[in-house]
């Protein structure tokens, strides 16, 4: 080899990249899935765990099962059908929200039923054979985030249901779902926002206690006179408003439910709370249901 032929040596430490720390893992979305058919519990299994950001961790064939494991799993996101024999998915939606977002997967299209589900709780609402596998998925993701999504029907029937009214006292759901949903939960809801997980209610309102309603009366061998609204001289669409508020919906549902923006929500709960004489949601509550103690230098 002749004297000046270059001849490779060892590289210089300087030009060796450094080795690159391996990318943390992301945490994959962990899904419930309860729907008393095992054929869908397992296509719905297939699908979702095939995406590489998302874990089904479990299955429930009905409301009290849904209520179980996802106490136990603390998931992301709950799907839930409607109709379950037992403990039906209406009857078991309060229970869930205060432990995870849950998403409305059923073949239940009638404007009652949606419109029941949102004032529950349910961050959104698909009606099956409306949506595609990736609309699917892209609904669990939009889920755990707070954005909601709603399939054609179901937003046609919640529109129907919006524009005949929200009347005080609803007609009875369709073949008796969410019978077993107690006057004590229903006093609870309006309490407490469905959007602030209460690990005390989690323990409280197991699925193992609920019954039937019963009618009772907050006052000791007596009844409550209905307060008067009327006073506060609220419009059509914050006393609209106000209920929804009453019933535990949080800003983004009363937006999904009015079809209104969340900017307009404020606005409205803004100008109710003026005229409540509030400064909180509770205190509104509590004004709007005749349960707020009675100020002399006010009318009653």
């Amino acid at each position: 080899m002749p004297d000046d032929a270059f001849e490779p040596g060892p590289p210089h430490p300087a030009t060796v990249p450094p080795a690159l720390p391996p990318a943390p893992a992301t945490a994959r979305l962990r899904v419930v899935v309860a729907d008393d058919n095992p054929v869908v519990r397992a296509g719905l299994g297939v699908l979702l765990s095939g995406r590489a950001d998302i874990q089904v961790v479990a299955e429930a064939a009905d409301g009290r099962e849904a209520y179980e494991k996802t106490l136990h799993h603390r998931p992301d996101v709950v799907l839930l059908d409607v109709r379950m024999p037992g403990v039906d998915g209406i009857s078991a939606l309060p229970h869930l929200v205060g432990i995870a977002p849950v998403l409305m997967l059923t073949y239940s299209r009638e404007s009652e039923i949606v419109h029941e589900a949102l004032r529950l709780g349910a961050g959104g609402y698909l009606v099956h054979g409306e949506f595609t596998s990736d609309q699917l998925v892209q609904a669990v993701r939009d889920t755990r985030n707070g954005r909601a999504h709603f399939t054609a029907t179901a937003a046609d029937a919640l529109l129907a249901h919006m524009r005949h009214g929200t009347a005080p006292n609803r007609a009875a759901l369709p073949d008796g779902l969410g019978a077993a949903l107690t006057t004590t939960h229903a006093r609870t809801s309006a309490r407490t926002p469905v959007h602030e997980p209460s690990r005390q209610r989690e323990h409280s309102e197991s699925l193992s206690q609920l019954q039937p309603p019963v009618g009772q009366s907050s006052v000791p061998g007596g009844s409550v006179s209905p307060p008067n609204r009327q006073q506060y001289g609220l419009s059509s669409r914050e006393v609209e408003v106000m209920e929804l508020i009453a019933s535990g919906m949080s800003n983004q549902q009363i937006a999904a439910t009015c079809f209104i923006s969340e900017k307009t929500v404020k606005n409205h709960i803004n100008r109710i709370f003026t005229k409540l004489h509030s400064t909180s949601r509770s205190e509104a509550i509590a004004r709007w249901l005749g349960t707020a103690p009675r100020d002399p230098g006010r009318h009653p």
